[in-house]
């Protein structure tokens, strides 16, 4: 998943606290998060800080449900429940780790099916 496409699915699923999200869409996100942040700071700036400041805190307005479900969605793909987003530190670790491989009890692996095919069966006599 690129950039562009984690930006876009993100906000796609703005409010959706259900399913799972890969380590890409997670960190891109962040990324653009991260970006447009210091964007807006440095436009703003030029002007007045006063617009830098009201620039960021609109913008984090308008991302802070989709921050927050992606950050349920990316804790779902670790198998672990999106409460875990409110203890600090813990996010950041299971963030970190590749998710369950296959289907897990929040639904289906977002990189497809990771099980092996199952083996062809014997030729018949």
């Amino acid at each position: 998943m690129g950039f562009a496409e984690a930006v876009k699915a993100v906000f796609g699923n703005y409010a959706k606290f259900d399913g799972r999200a890969r380590r890409s869409e997670y960190w891109y996100f962040v990324l653009f998060y991260i970006i447009v942040v210091l964007v807006l700071q440095f436009v703003g700036g030029l002007i007045d800080p006063t617009v830098a400041s009201a620039l960021v805190m609109l913008f984090l307005l308008a991302v802070i449900v989709p921050m927050i479900a992606v950050g349920v969605r990316r804790m779902h793909d670790t198998d672990h429940s999106g409460w875990w987003i409110i203890v600090p530190i813990v996010p950041l670790v299971f963030a970190l780790m590749d998710g369950t491989p296959g289907d897990n009890r929040f639904g289906p692996s977002p990189k497809g099916s990771a099980s092996p095919a199952a083996p062809p069966p014997p030729p018949s006599a």
